[in-house]
């Protein structure tokens, strides 16, 4: 049985576009969340990129932040006594420089408290080397060989759009002992400002998300259902129960939602309350049901 059954509703928030939940604990209800997932952590604290950071383009957003948190101690001893006492699942979200991080980082996972899930984001495009393990397949397994030796806890690994054959990478999480697969973070993008013909953001490139980029990540759930036997968690330009469905009989068990959460702090609210009725729609009882029947 998939470890992600314990998590419902099959809705969570995507890591970056929450904060650590507690801005917003006054605006919708977290305990009807099928998860939180906080803003991603690094072993040692990071200041992110030079600003701006965030531009607005046709149909997305383009960021690029660049990891910026105080690191993984000052999450543990600050934040995550207020996530952990939260009435849902915490998934935490952590990136790695080099494997070697891998074994420090799953002590101090292990050990602590509240913590239901990891995700190991080795696909951030807004850092030097940010897509280095999502790149390739032996990469991909090395690192998450690496974690999962270091950690018993159910571990995700966020995979990149921005790959030749994303399936292929799919199969290293695989291969490597990861119990699911998230996809996509964002796609590599830039904006540009003609007038003084320079970059829109501080460092240039950024990371595209929102509506614009639901299409490519429906495409890479679909190659990575069709490549794994673990489950895969869909992100991107989800905001509607309509984009859920779409995402869950394409061959995702759960989603996250990201970018909606800026322009519409309820939509994952919204997406809960009319999964049941888009369910009986089609006749069935549970996302279980659907989950990859698109005829394709």
């Amino acid at each position: 049985m998939s470890f992600l059954r314990q998590f419902l509703p099959p809705v969570f928030t995507a890591s970056g576009t929450f904060g650590y939940a507690q801005e917003m604990e006054n605006v919708i209800d977290l305990s009807r969340l099928g998860a939180v997932i906080p803003k991603t952590v690094t072993l040692a604290p990071r200041p992110g990129n030079l600003p701006p950071r965030t531009v607005e383009t046709a149909s997305g957003m383009l960021n690029s932040i660049g990891l910026d948190n105080d690191g993984i101690d000052e999450f543990l001893q600050q934040k995550l006594p207020y996530l952990a006492g939260l009435r849902t699942k915490i998934i935490v979200s952590i990136a790695v420089k080099n494997i070697g991080e891998c074994a420090v980082f799953g002590e101090k996972l292990q050990s602590a408290a509240g913590i239901d899930a990891v995700e190991l984001n080795v696909s951030c495009p807004n850092v030097s080397g940010g897509v280095d393990f999502a790149a390739d397949p032996k990469l991909c397994e090395q690192v998450v060989r690496s974690m999962r030796q270091s950690l018993t806890l159910p571990l995700i690994v966020k995979l990149s759009p921005n790959v030749w054959n994303i399936g292929e990478i799919a199969k290293g999480a695989e291969s490597g002992g990861a119990d699911a697969v998230s996809a996509i973070n964002t796609c590599l993008g830039l904006a540009v400002d003609w007038r003084n013909r320079k970059a829109r953001l501080g460092n240039g490139f950024g990371g595209l998300s929102g509506p614009a980029v639901k299409p490519i990540a429906l495409r890479c759930v679909r190659q990575i259902f069709c490549a794994v036997k673990i489950p895969v968690i869909g992100i991107g330009g989800i905001s509607t129960i309509d984009d859920a469905m779409e995402f869950f009989v394409t061959g995702a068990s759960a989603i996250q939602v990201g970018t909606a959460n800026f322009y519409n702090p309820a939509a994952t609210m919204q997406i809960i309350d009319a999964l049941p009725a888009a369910l009986a729609e089609l006749g069935v009882k549970s996302v279980a049901e659907i989950i990859g029947s698109l005829a394709l």
